[in-house]
């Protein structure tokens, strides 16, 4: 009887040699005379122990990892194939204290299920949110996500629901549902590893918000430096259409839909949404001016959704356990679960969904373990690298986007990265101007020229040049990009650059360089 092990085809897992672990298993497993079947599953993200190879056993599934291609030999001497003892193994993963504790509604299928397989997806309870939802009024839909409390996960917080119904009571011969899963935030990649280790749930979701707003067509708008993403994107969209869940007939409801895989060229200006638009439609992507809104005026000047891949991937559990089931979950506005991408000097780096409401030092101590240099937290950026830093004065601020909001920070992705106390954070605000310099679009003054002009401020005051009047000027040029970009990229480059002066002073005090003689 073959015996089933699963090796990570995550983009994550196959960068610290996945593929090399899975062909040595299956290198020593002939030479041994041991019938195995080897299957390639997602992530179930815990990244310090990828790859994390796991065998079906009478008892469950038990995970061995790091595991290295040197290392197997040793496992199959442990009996591995049959859950034994070793040093790398971690029993059974949904019972590590980094699983046990999360509340996983969006990825509760990553990492288990083969990400191509619809029967799999099917048996740990997929495409039940489609199955009801095509039965439904579409009003009926759009108002079951609205009452789930489901706001944008890609760092807006702006609420679903109300965005589908603009788009269902917009008039229109045509309506979109765009995907953006431009991810391209420092310390993020949640979006990835749905694409990766669980397609055919961004599917559904994509599906149920075609038969809420009547749209028929929808584009999944990635970035050329997610192959793999793209790759798994494309031939699960094939599996889904083969079996009716895309297509002329929807589930054989007679409601239309059908999707496709986009892909950009890398820029960071496409995570704005009309700038991803006017990617998708062959132009420059610049931003738009708003109004008129996508949601009216979107791809090809139709009514047009865009959502965050975690929005609609969020979608399928709300509709198959109810507005009510999603809602308990959170505090305040902040409703559900929230996938935290924990990343940087950090122990245990990896993704953690859990309900919005722990504190940023719960996440970065408790769960991330502290550093991994064991040196002090100096700092964690939350929300990409247009987010704030946080000292460890503030790690009781629940993970929440209005706790954020009054504390001058994001939410943003979700995504945390850590800094220990060797963290220079004069040159952590040099960097996000210099970040938002490279990749303006232009459109913008405030944007295009406040970066510039930002970065060199800065510059004079790491050479202890009037450093009071430039630290003002600093501010000064933080204020005028913060209300007069027209989107977030300017928008939001102040809050690391506010932030770093505010809560780390001391890194902008500077001797004075001695000007060279001209």
């Amino acid at each position: 009887m073959s015996i089933t092990v699963w090796v990570p085809a995550d983009s994550a897992a196959r960068s610290v040699g996945a593929d090399r672990v899975a062909q040595r298993i299956a290198e020593v497993a002939a030479a041994r005379g041991q019938a195995i079947t080897i299957r390639r599953n997602g992530s179930r993200g815990l990244f310090w122990l990828e790859p994390l190879v796991e065998v079906e056993t009478a008892e469950g599934r038990i995970g061995y990892g790091p595991v290295k291609p040197a290392d197997v030999e040793g496992l199959f001497d442990a009996g591995f194939l049959n859950g034994g003892a070793h040093g790398l193994c971690i029993g059974r993963p949904e019972a590590h204290p980094f699983l046990a504790r999360q509340t996983r509604l969006t990825f509760e299928r990553c990492g288990i299920i083969d990400p191509v397989d619809l029967d799999g997806y099917r048996a740990h309870g997929g495409l039940a949110g489609l199955e009801r939802a095509v039965a439904m009024p579409a009003a009926e839909i759009v108002k079951e996500v609205t009452e789930s409390g489901l706001r944008g996960r890609g760092g807006a917080g702006f609420p679903t629901g109300i965005k589908w119904k603009t788009v269902l009571d917009a008039e229109g011969p045509q309506k979109y549902i765009v995907c953006n899963a431009d991810e391209g935030d420092s310390g993020t990649f949640a979006d990835r590893m749905i694409m990766e280790g669980d397609p055919f749930v961004l599917i559904e979701g994509m599906a149920i918000a075609g038969l809420a707003t009547g749209a028929t067509k929808g584009y999944v708008y990635t970035r050329s430096e997610y192959p793999d993403a793209a790759r798994v994107m494309s031939r699960a969209i094939e599996v889904a259409r083969a079996a009716g869940v895309l297509g002329h007939s929807v589930l054989g409801s007679g409601h239309a839909f059908d999707m496709e895989v986009r892909i950009g060229a890398g820029a960071y200006v496409c995570g704005e949404e009309t700038s991803l638009l006017n990617s998708m439609e062959g132009k420059r992507a610049v931003v738009r001016a708003k109004p008129p809104l996508p949601a009216l005026k979107g791809f090809l000047g139709r009514p047009t959704v865009v959502n965050n891949v975690i929005s609609l991937a969020s979608v399928p559990v709300i509709m198959a356990r109810g507005a009510a089931f999603y809602r308990d979950f959170g505090m305040g506005r902040s409703r559900g679960t929230i996938p935290i991408q924990i990343a940087g000097n950090v122990r245990h780096g990896g993704l953690f969904e859990t309900a919005f409401g722990l504190t940023l030092g719960e996440i970065v101590e408790e769960i991330g373990g502290g550093t991994l240099t064991g040196r002090p937290v100096k700092a964690v950026q939350v929300g990409g690298p247009l987010g704030a830093y946080f000292p460890p004065s503030l790690f009781s601020t629940p993970f929440d986007y209005e706790a954020f909001a009054a504390k001058d920070g994001l939410v943003g992705h979700a995504g945390v990265v850590v800094f220990d106390d060797t963290a220079d954070m004069l040159e952590q605000a040099r960097f996000a101007f210099e970040f938002c310099a490279v990749e303006s679009c232009g459109k913008c003054t405030p944007c295009r020229i406040g970066a510039v002009r930002g970065a060199e401020t800065i510059d004079r005051i790491a050479r202890g040049i009037e450093p009071e009047k430039n630290r003002a000027v600093v501010a000064d040029l933080c204020q005028t990009m913060k209300f007069g970009s027209l989107c977030a990229l300017g928008g939001f480059t102040p809050y690391p650059v506010m932030s770093a002066m505010t809560h780390f002073s001391e890194d902008f005090s500077r001797p004075p360089v001695r000007e060279a003689a001209e």
